[in-house]
C-alpha cells in the first residue's frame, strides 16, 4: 500500500430540511389553525484524528463527501430529523485547510474532531407565522443550503525525535535496529520515498527521507518530506563517518531545516556519527571531534554490537533530558 501524506477532496455539508404548511385537524373543524412544524439542521461534515497513518490512501479517487439533508417538517409541529454528519478520518497530525477560505485546522491528538462545513439551518413550518393578524398562515420557509469547499489535507508527523541527513547518512538503518521498524536500506538516493516509524522504548522516531541541497525551496521532494521535521520534539542528524567534511554536511542539512522553518534551529540535537566501520579509527576520531563543536557526538555502527547499545543508551539519556 502507497502511503499518501496529502490529497484533496471536495465536500458538502447538508441542506437544512424544508419547513412545511400543515394544518390541525380537529373533529368538525377542517382547519383548526396552523401546524406545519421546521425542518431539520442538515449534517455537518466533521474530520476525525485517528492512529491510522495510511487512512487518505481510502481516499484516492473517491467521490464527493455529502453530509445528509435534515428532513422535512411534518405536521403537528413535529421539526424534520436531522441530517445525518459525513465524518473524515484523517492521521494524528494533519492539517487541514479549506481552499476557498484559508480556513486552516490541525489536530493533534486521538479522536479530537471539528465542523469544518457546516449544515445548513432547518426552514420554518407556518406555525412560525401565526400571529393576531394572521391566524391562518400559508408561508413557510425552505432550510438553508449547507456549506461546500474543497479540503486539502496534508500530514505532519507527531514524533519524539526526527532522523534526519543526506542521502545515504544510514538513517533507516539506525531506525530499524534501534527499533521494530522496517524502513527500505539501499546504498543509493532516496531509497526512503516515504517516512517511516519506530518506537524506541516509549519514544517515537521519524525517519525523514534524505535531504539535498536546495530542499526549503521544494528541491527534490524538499517541502514533501519537510513539514514531517516540523512537530518533533529533538532532532537527530546521521552523519556517515565516510564523509570528509562532516561539519559541512552537518551545516548544510541544518541550514535547510532553518530555512524551511527557523523554529527548527531552536529544538534539541544530537549527532549520530555513522558507519564506524567503514573508516580506520584515527580518521573517526578526527572526523568525531570536529562535530564535537556542534554538540553531543554519538558513535555509530549496525555492524557492532557495543556501538549500537551504547548509541541506544546515549539516546535514551538524551531524550530524558530534552524530550
Amino acid at each position: 500500500m502507497a502511503f499518501v501524506d496529502e490529497i484533496t477532496i471536495s465536500a458538502k455539508a447538508g441542506n437544512g430540511g424544508n419547513g412545511v404548511v400543515r394544518w390541525l385537524h380537529l373533529k368538525g373543524k377542517e382547519h383548526g389553525g396552523p401546524a406545519g412544524g421546521d425542518g431539520g439542521r442538515g449534517g455537518d461534515v466533521i474530520v476525525r484524528a485517528v492512529h491510522d497513518l495510511n487512512v487518505l490512501y481510502r481516499y484516492r479517487g473517491a467521490p464527493q463527501f455529502k453530509a445528509e439533508k435534515g428532513g422535512d417538517g411534518s405536521s403537528k409541529e413535529m421539526y424534520g430529523k436531522a441530517g445525518k454528519s459525513a465524518i473524515i478520518d484523517v492521521p494524528i497530525g494533519s492539517k487541514i485547510t479549506i481552499e476557498e477560505t484559508g480556513e486552516e485546522f490541525e489536530l493533534l491528538a486521538e479522536g479530537e474532531e471539528v465542523i469544518v462545513l457546516e449544515g445548513g439551518r432547518g426552514g420554518y413550518g407556518n406555525v412560525r407565522f401565526k400571529s393576531s393578524t394572521n391566524q391562518y398562515p400559508v408561508e413557510a420557509v425552505d432550510g438553508r443550503k449547507g456549506k461546500e469547499g474543497t479540503l486539502h489535507i496534508e500530514i505532519q508527523l507527531i514524533a519524539d525525535v526526527g532522523i534526519v541527513g543526506l542521502p545515504n547518512a544510514g538513517k533507516s538503518s539506525l531506525l530499524n535496529i534501534l527499533t521494530s521498524a522496517r524502513s527500505k536500506v539501499g546504498a543509493y538516493p532516496f531509497t526512503t520515498l516515504e517516512p517511516s516509524l519506530g518506537v524506541f522504548h516509549t519514544y517515537i522516531l521519524a525517519d525523514i527521507p534524505g535531504l539535498i541541497e536546495g530542499a526549503s525551496e521544494g528541491k527534490g521532494l524538499g517541502h514533501k518530506f519537510l513539514r514531517h521535521i516540523r512537530r518533533t520534539k529533538v532532532i537527530l542528524h546521521c552523519i556517515s563517518a565516510e564523509e570528509e567534511e562532516p561539519s559541512r554536511i552537518y551545516e548544510k542539512v541544518r541550514n535547510e531545516l532553518i530555512k524551511y522553518d527557523k523554529s527548527l534551529g531552536e529544538k534539541s540535537e544530537i549527532i549520530f556519527l555513522t558507519k564506524k566501520d567503514t573508516v580506520d579509527e584515527q580518521t573517526f576520531l578526527e572526523r568525531k571531534k570536529e562535530l564535537e563543536a556542534f554538540g553531543e557526538v554519538v558513535p555509530f555502527s549496525i555492524l557492532d554490537d557495543e556501538l549500537v547499545k551504547n548509541g541506544g543508551d546515549a539516546l535514551t539519556a538524551f531524550l530524558r533530558k530534552h524530550g
